[in-house]
């Protein structure tokens, strides 16, 4: 019993006696030198598949540690020599000679004998209580060697006492937690936690951007007060969030093992660690002990103009419907960022004028200094002629990944000069909300750009009495999401003018449900109930999806229900079918829809039997464990039959995150004179009308207008082709991430996940008074390629795994009315086509002599095209208008 009560007893407390009593750290005894076998290695791989043959490589050597000096006051306080010897450089895992780049070569070859003879040359740490207070190497040796140093030396950092501490090491300023446990101490770094000099950037978007899991753990044990072994392992996943099967792994190891002790050099004397460093060598200079940076210099690679020469065919307009077309724009956007505002010129002026809208996109999604210069002297927005290019530049302005205050700054000074075109003034005004938004995420909400821009666009629709302008500071805001532009939309919702309206009762829609105060909710209960004024059924329409998706209290919801059955023909119908689709789809507003429709007066046959052909529906279009993508119709008529609303959006889910893909809107208005009808209530005497609003990944664009005024409408009527019109076309970079990751090892792991999409949008909207009928269509045709790259480069030697996916889709939505006959034919269509689904792993190794190896696999797979369902009735409605056709 003694004796189980001793162990007990020395579980807590013998560890530090059998090292050394009262020890803070590790401690080296005088006139001994140790010697230790040393390996580090690095792996790259995808997290898809056999783990079998991952790229890598490994440094393995002899390293001899002897103490140089000693603070006579404290035995913690120790300066201690590193002298590596011995190197030999291999693969990280066994492979044939066909895919070894190593295979024929020595370490001397390979590194070149310079960066081995600094390699070997000893080195300085300066160790107090177990912690790096200085490391010491040499200036003119080269970057990565005293990297591969430092990832050394930091592996002797340790403490002989439990707890979390800040630590300075390879890796940077980081938490890390000790578990001390008798001979053995593991050592865990939060990297989470790890600040660094190289910050990257990411995405804000969570649906569309890239995570990272990483751990780093590090094993001690012990023998007569100093370590016998360090064994040390970290791994970093990087994976895209919307599809976790595009995912790079890293490991990298270290071990360091005794493997003999003999006599070595005695203790210099001295007062301080710096006067006996000066006294070893006095070239040895304190030169940190955090990753340095090292500028990459790429042998051989082909300059920007070389570059995009080899990619010029496929930046056509006829390829952005494969997927050859965002691949490429995705390898320019990598050589535009290391090229100068000169060669990115030179560039643009080459291009053609059918790649040119293409190579915009391209330089404006680098969001680099010399890339934002280029754009700015190259396009002219005095010229009205130039509306293509400059509303190019400024779409990729608002899907820009990480803008800068200073592309901010850039609208607005092109804002205060003379713009050729109303169109581009819109749109630089609707964009410069985007990059307030994105801006202010990124905790820069009170930089002076943005503080300019919020002041114009919060004063905006007050300062102008013409509609077109409100208009524009409406979307601004709409874009921004600033709180301070509810207050604004809150009044615009009561607006005479129906577009204002609209705009104002979608953006409220955008806010998070905690921000809609009881004053904004009255606001848009008296818009719907009309309770102050008559509104058009859009309006309604908008107001009452506001009140659905905010959370409505049962007394809202009740009062929705018993509208029903009081409002315009085709409105009661349109109502009628939201709640069904609410309750259906068990939307969050379902269950106190559920409450309210037990009272009989509310859900009764007469309410909820109304006729008509407008609906709201919704549906999944597809379901993953990584994305979950739906869609939604809402089609709202005249009581003429006669479109007024048709409302198409495309939602994606990720880990609680949601993204708002796309919103094609069309809207009409004022054609009940083409057929001799009478106008519903609240929308007499109308303006002539038709035109299509998009919001793309979360950016609302500029309008686009089929026709405005009864004499536009007639010569375009005459003049219609049935050919769509062109709402947004280009090429978007739709995910963008990068960052440098520290390894312990000393090795930088450089990472780049790119998503670039190549997207043509377009609507039409068709009349034909002699069939008596019409037809809109909205037609969606995109090719996307994401890519991730991550790569380990020496001076010497670089390894890499690359991990991509592909796809090109189609998806069309038609709505046909045919109004020869009362109660009018609507059948609605939402067809996707079959497309492919490509995944790729690419691996590759090689040498600054250019010799290397490549291996790569691919997978590919169709799915299958289908008709998204809709509502029952339209499948019927479908089949009396197709047998009406024949």
């Amino acid at each position: 019993m003694l004796t189980l009560v001793v162990l007990l007893l020395c579980s807590a407390s013998c560890f530090s006696a059998s090292v050394k009593d009262g020890a803070a750290g590790p401690r080296l005894n005088n006139n001994q030198l140790y010697k230790f076998s040393y390996m580090t290695e690095v792996l790259l791989d995808s997290t898809r598949g056999p783990k079998e043959n991952p790229t890598g490589y490994r440094i393995s050597s002899n390293v001899d540690v002897h103490l140089v000096w000693r603070d006579p006051s404290s035995k913690d306080d120790q300066l201690i020599q590193l002298a590596i010897s011995d190197v030999k450089l291999e693969p990280a895992s066994a492979r044939p000679e066909k895919n070894n780049v190593l295979h024929g070569s020595t370490t001397a070859s390979i590194m070149g004998k310079s960066n081995l003879a600094a390699l070997t040359k000893p080195f300085l740490l300066h160790l107090r209580n177990g912690k790096a207070k200085a490391f010491y190497s040499y200036w003119t040796e080269p970057a990565t060697i005293r990297n591969l140093k430092r990832g050394l030396a930091s592996l002797l950092q340790v403490q002989l006492k439990s707890g979390k501490v800040l630590e300075n090491d390879v890796s940077g300023r980081c938490t890390v937690a000790y578990k001390v446990d008798q001979h053995r101490v593991t050592r865990t770094k939060l990297l989470e936690t790890c600040k660094t000099a190289e910050t990257g950037f990411t995405m804000h978007s969570q649906v569309l951007g890239v995570s990272r899991k990483s751990s780093s753990v590090t094993v001690f044990t012990f023998e007569d007060g100093f370590i016998r072994s360090a064994v040390a392992e970290e791994t970093h996943t990087l994976a895209v969030n919307a599809r976790r099967s595009a995912a790079a792994d890293v490991v990298s190891r270290q071990t360091l093992t005794l493997v003999g002790t003999e006599a070595g050099p005695l203790e210099a004397a001295g007062k301080d660690a710096n006067g006996v460093v000066k006294s070893v060598d006095g070239k040895l200079a304190a030169v940190g002990i955090m990753l340095e940076k090292v500028k990459s210099q790429c042998k051989g690679c082909p300059s920007l103009f070389e570059h995009w020469q080899a990619l010029r065919k496929q930046l056509e307009p006829d390829r952005l419907s494969s997927a050859t077309a965002p691949r490429s724009f995705l390898a320019l956007i990598q050589s535009i960022r290391k090229a100068s505002k000169d060669e990115i010129l030179k560039v643009l002026k080459d291009a053609s004028k059918s790649s040119l809208p293409q190579v915009v996109d391209a330089v404006t999604s680098s969001q680099t200094a010399a890339s934002l210069d280029a754009m700015l002297e190259f396009l002219n927005f005095t010229d009205a002629k130039g509306l293509v290019l400059q509303e190019r530049f400024l779409y990729a302005c608002g899907f820009a990944s990480h803008p800068d205050e200073r592309m901010l700054q850039a609208l607005l000074d092109i804002l205060k000069g003379k713009i050729g075109s109303t169109d581009i003034k819109e749109s630089v005004v609707i964009i410069m909300g985007a990059l307030v938004h994105k801006l202010c995420q990124k905790g820069a909400c009170n930089s002076p750009a943005v503080v300019q821009a919020k002041h114009l666009i919060l004063n905006g629709p007050d300062s102008s009495q013409v509609e077109s302008e409100v208009q524009m500071y409406l979307l601004a805001l709409k874009n921004s999401m600033l709180r301070e532009a509810i207050p604004i939309f809150t009044k615009y919702a009561e607006s005479e003018v129906g577009a204002l309206s609209t705009i104002a009762l979608t953006a409220l829609q955008r806010y998070d449900v905690s921000l809609l105060t009881n004053e904004v909710k009255r606001t848009v209960s008296r818009v719907y109930h009309q309770n102050r004024r008559i509104y058009e059924k859009n309006v309604r329409a908008a107001a009452a999806d506001v009140i659905l998706s905010s959370n409505p209290s049962y007394t809202e919801v009740k009062n929705l229900l018993l509208s029903i059955g009081h409002l315009p023909h085709e409105m009661n119908k349109y109502m009628l079918s939201k709640i069904q689709d609410i309750l259906r789809f068990q939307l969050p507003a379902s269950k106190v829809i559920q409450e309210a429709m037990k009272d009989m007066i509310s859900h009764n046959y007469d309410r909820f039997s109304k006729i008509g052909s407008s609906s709201a529906f919704s549906g999944f279009m597809a379901q993953s464990a990584d994305v979950t993508s739906t869609y939604s119709l809402d089609i709202l008529y005249s009581g003429s039959g006669i479109l007024r609303r048709s409302n198409m959006n495309i939602f994606g889910a990720s880990n609680g995150a949601m993204l708002h893909g796309l919103q094609v809107a069309i809207e009409a208005q004022g054609l009940e004179s083409l057929i001799a009808a009478t106008p519903d209530e609240g929308e007499e005497g109308l303006e002539s009308f038709a035109g299509m609003s998009a919001l793309l990944f979360d950016i609302q664009l500029r309008p686009v207008t089929f026709f405005k005024g009864y004499s536009d409408l007639m010569s375009k009527m005459f003049s219609m082709t049935g050919e769509p019109m062109n709402v947004v076309k280009g090429l978007i970079l739709l995910s963008d991430h990068s960052e440098v990751i520290h390894l312990q090892s000393g090795l930088r792991a450089s990472a780049e996940f790119q998503g670039g999409l190549a997207i043509d949008i377009s609507g039409g909207m068709e009349i034909s008074l002699w069939y008596r009928e019409s037809k809109t269509s909205v037609n969606n045709r995109a090719a996307l390629v994401v890519t991730g790259n991550v790569t380990v480069d020496l001076d010497f030697m670089r390894a890499g795994v690359e991990v991509s996916f592909e796809t090109e889709a189609s998806l069309d939505f038609i709505t046909t009315v045919q109004f020869s006959e009362y109660p009018f034919l609507v059948c609605m269509q939402m067809d996707k086509a079959t497309f492919p689904v490509s995944d790729y792993v690419t691996k590759y190794e090689g040498l600054p002599s250019g010799k290397s190896v490549t291996l790569r696999r691919g997978r590919k797979q169709l799915v299958p095209g289908s008709e998204f369902p809709l509502h029952q009735e339209n499948s019927n409605m479908c089949k009396k208008v197709f047998d009406s056709s024949w």
